[in-house]
């Protein structure tokens, strides 16, 4: 067998691991917090209790399996590493191949929601599409990795690489998070095949130069307050995972609790408990809380980095709660930006719309974003 064979996987993780976990959470030395705090100083004692004792008593891990084992999965190996990805083809003979990237500390459970609608749209003249679902290198059950150097840049070299060996002429790439560095990039080095680039968020930042403010609007003004106020209260990860990832993964690696408290504070609470455990858990279960953390350090070590920006038609689809794009810098990075939706909390007939985890918050608004963008390329 070579090494670019491509072999059928299933999810199955030993009752002694979770009998494992079930004992380590019993154990759990709690710290202690300031009388009425709150979560002024980080992860409130309330919160992570109450995902803990759901963890503990009644977050059932074989259901996620199960949802993830409904699907193909594989497994294959690319540049020296073990590469898992769902791929869910579409009955339909005109669809469309996308891969979807996730990222921290999200997973691939992220997507899950999506599959069925893109892939069987209901209705017949809705786009259809088959679905690449990759976990990052390093991430899940593409962990933990061997080697350095996996950032934005050498994954996409992956992914095209891996659609490519899934025998993809031309394809879509939609990615959330790091998903939504990584797309651009594969954007970048496959633009011979890659159709369009769909994302949640477009992470440009100011430059320096003060005339990049002149002129901005009152909602530009405020999405660089939020990012002002990111930046000086919740920005303590990257910081970390950008410098030190190795001596936090100590705590993460041996504390269910405290890869719990780590990953969680990423998680809104407006998210439900399960599907933040079920996150957690793939993490715990894979032994990469180490080796995903260290995409970061990796990403902010990367050296020469392209200068020019991307070609590639580009879509966003920005949603409330969420990181804030600034149209005036994604387009100093991004050329050829095509379609630009901020979305409001509410959205007429579709419900509420919800922050960063939009595949699972807003399935359908989501859904139907990826639907119109690439319908508008054919």
């Amino acid at each position: 067998m070579t090494g670019t064979a491509i072999r059928p996987f299933r999810v199955e993780i030993p009752q002694t691991a979770l009998d494992d976990l079930a004992a380590r959470l019993g154990r759990t030395s709690w710290p202690a917090e300031q009388p009425g705090a709150g979560g002024a100083y980080g992860m409130s004692a309330d919160r992570v209790r109450t995902l803990a004792d759901r963890w503990r008593d009644g977050f059932d891990w074989r259901a996620v399996e199960a949802r993830l084992n409904a699907h193909p999965q594989f497994v294959t190996e690319i540049d020296g590493e073990q590469i898992h990805f769902l791929h869910v083809r579409s009955s339909r003979p005109d669809a469309t191949a996308l891969v979807l990237t996730h990222g921290w500390p999200g997973s691939v459970l992220e997507y899950l929601d999506v599959i069925g609608p893109l892939t069987e749209p209901s209705d017949p003249a809705a786009p259809a599409f088959h679905l690449v679902i990759p976990s990052l290198p390093g991430f899940g059950f593409s962990g933990p990795t061997r080697s350095a150097g996996w950032n934005r840049f050498r994954t996409a070299r992956a992914w095209a690489e891996l659609m490519n060996r899934l025998g993809y002429d031309s394809y879509g790439a939609v990615g959330n998070d790091a998903g939504s560095m990584v797309a651009p990039e594969l954007g970048r080095i496959d633009a011979e095949h890659v159709l369009g680039v769909h994302v949640t968020q477009l992470f440009s930042f100011p430059s320096g130069d003060p005339a990049e403010f002149a002129g901005l609007s009152e909602a530009d003004q405020a999405a660089l307050g939020h990012l002002q106020w990111f930046y000086e209260n919740k920005f303590s990860f990257n910081q970390v995972h950008s410098q030190q990832p190795q001596t936090l993964a100590y705590g993460l690696a041996d504390s269910p609790v405290g890869l719990l408290a780590w990953n969680a504070q990423l998680f809104d609470e407006s998210l439900d408990d399960d599907f933040v455990l079920a996150n957690v858990a793939l993490y715990w279960f894979t032994g990469t809380a180490a080796s995903a953390i260290r995409f970061y350090w990796e990403d902010a070590h990367a050296g020469e980095q392209p200068s020019e920006p991307t070609t590639a038609p580009t879509a966003l689809a920005m949603f409330p709660g969420d990181f804030q794009s600034i149209r005036r810098f994604a387009e100093r990075d991004h050329a050829n930006v095509v379609r630009w939706t901020a979305y409001e909390t509410d959205v007429e007939g579709r419900g509420d719309v919800g922050g960063h985890y939009a595949a699972h918050q807003a399935t359908d608004v989501l859904v139907g974003d990826i639907r119109e963008f690439f319908a508008s390329l054919r």
